[in-house]
């Protein structure tokens, strides 16, 4: 009790919790496109990565999602923030021995032990052994000392300035960066628990199991919450051009499989691997693909899937309308959006299926105009989008390294559309498609009947789109504020006419004259 004291005293010391202060000012300022609050400016681009690698794991963590978040920041931010990567130096000696006792009472479960790291992360690092029993090679990934503890007060931190911040922010600014940051805090926790990562690999191999992807397999029996055991997969990094050329394997066939996998996860299933980037991708020598690190999985709402099928679907027939209603379901558009205008960003976004000279570059920019016209528009990215976004990231980035003007969108899209169908619940016979819909007739008739018979009872309950839910109940708020000071100043202007007193007069007619203000002020507004 007094060791964990200490070290919360120690991670939340004045200067570091400053530090967390103007990482969080700079972020808020950005967000709102302000140049001061009170006494401080946001950092620079350089001095907000040094600010960062600073506060250490969970904010290197925190600025890989923010790195995404192009609704946030200018182009400048994210590179800077695209240069922070999760390499770290190796525990030391001292804290690697206590880290591996804690998990291993035992020693003797290792006949041998690799010191030495294979690789090394801000939450663990990754040592090769040996298994005494079995004589298998292992990958034994071992969590950094007290990295479980540090999270949990960093995740306090963040919370106390965010609860400091939240008079500064409108209902809209302040629900996308809640949300940020407790999509955050529910994943950092995740994968600092091995158990969490030994149950959500056992999982993910259980529903990706005729995926045709090789995953780690994990040895349950010598697993804790501070260490876990798998196999030692072998293999070249995705992102390696020479490595995988020697392998004498297909780039195109590789791509495919890894978007179809992608697709799989993120469109049909809704179980996917949150953490997409080349280090967690490799290739077998017999040109398989090997997914490694589940501490980040995360799952899709069926409502998000299917919106998300939808905006494929528009986005491959060039149906505006349709691509529109699916960013809506989404949550990224309300009513209040100006469609007119969104209506040049989506023919920009079609021209783009119809090229043939488009580069990385001409894509980036491209996704970068898109997200200005969208600053002026009451829109926010969900946490899923940003998900998804990642992932295109990743396809982009090892399409351009291997393929001369890769367009990542154009060049997806038909591996996309072969799974519409089955996404869509349309790779059914013609003979099965019917036999299901007229085996649902009954139940749908028995659902047509209780929705007149809820109207009749005047309890018909409709459901609606969080994002216009939102907006009307923001319309709902705004009038019902202004209709309040209407009637206060009017009452308050009709109760001092009762009285002879010129000053009570003058009062009145005040009274009268903002109630006037007020009810103009709401016209305006529309």
């Amino acid at each position: 009790m007094i060791r964990r004291t200490l070290i919360a005293i120690y991670y939340c010391r004045p200067q570091r919790s400053y530090a967390v202060f103007r990482f969080l000012v700079t972020v808020f300022l950005l967000f709102r496109r302000r140049q001061r609050w009170l006494l401080w400016t946001p950092l620079a681009p350089e001095a907000l990565v040094a600010n960062i690698r600073a506060l250490g794991a969970s904010f290197l963590k925190l600025a890989q999602v923010l790195a995404t978040r192009a609704d946030f920041f200018d182009q400048t931010y994210l590179q800077a923030l695209r240069q922070l990567h999760d390499k770290m130096p190796a525990m030391r000696e001292k804290h690697r021995r206590r880290a591996y006792k804690r998990a291993f009472p035992d020693s003797r479960i290792f006949s041998k032990f690799d010191d030495e790291p294979v690789a090394s992360a801000s939450i663990g690092q990754v040592h090769k052994a040996t298994l005494q029993d079995s004589g298998e090679t292992v990958a034994v990934k071992l969590l950094r000392e007290n990295i479980q503890f540090q999270v949990r007060v960093d995740i306090f931190l963040l919370n106390f300035f965010l609860r400091l911040f939240r008079p500064l922010f409108t209902d809209q600014t302040r629900h996308s960066i809640e949300s940020v940051l407790r999509a955050f805090s529910q994943v950092i926790l995740q994968e600092v628990s091995m158990l969490q990562e030994l149950a959500n690999m056992e999982h993910f191999s259980q529903v990706y199991a005729d995926s045709g992807v090789r995953f780690p397999q994990p040895y349950p029996e010598y697993c804790s919450d501070t260490a876990l055991v798998m196999s030692f997969e072998q293999g070249a990094r995705f992102d390696d051009v020479a490595a995988v050329a020697k392998l004498n394997v297909s780039f195109e066939e590789l791509m495919k499989q890894l978007v179809l996998f992608y697709t799989e996860q993120m469109l049909i299933k809704g179980y996917f691997h949150a953490d997409p980037h080349p280090g967690n991708l490799l290739v077998s020598p017999q040109g398989e693909l090997i997914l490694l690190d589940f501490g980040m999985v995360s799952r899709i709402p069926q409502q998000m899937r299917q919106a998300m099928i939808y905006a494929v679907k528009a986005a491959y027939e060039r149906d505006f309308e349709m691509l529109v209603n699916a960013t809506r379901k989404m949550g990224i558009l309300t009513e209040e959006s100006d469609f007119s205008a969104l209506s040049s960003v989506a023919e920009s976004l079609f021209e783009v299926f119809d090229s043939d000279h488009l580069d990385a570059s001409s894509m980036q920019e491209l996704a970068f105009g898109i997200l200005e016209v969208l600053n002026d528009q009451p829109f926010k990215l969900p946490q899923d989008i940003i998900y998804v976004m990642r992932v295109s990231s990743l396809v982009e980035g090892l399409g351009t390294q291997y393929i001369e003007n890769f367009n990542g969108i154009k060049d997806i899209l038909p591996i996309l559309k072969e799974s519409l169908p089955r996404a869509l619940g349309e790779d059914r016979l013609p003979l099965e498609k019917m036999k299901h819909e007229l085996l649902q007739l009954p139940m749908t008739a028995t659902k047509a009947r209780r929705v007149v018979e809820l109207a009749e009872q005047g309890e018909l309950v409709v459901r609606m789109a969080t994002a216009d839910r939102q907006f009307l109940l923001g319309r709902l708020e705004r009038y019902l504020a202004t209709l309040g000071w209407l009637i206060f100043y009017l009452a308050l202007g009709f109760y001092f006419q009762r009285f002879q007193q010129q000053w009570l007069q003058y009062a009145s007619y005040s009274c009268l004259l903002l109630a006037l203000l007020v009810l103009l002020k709401r016209k305006e507004k529309g």
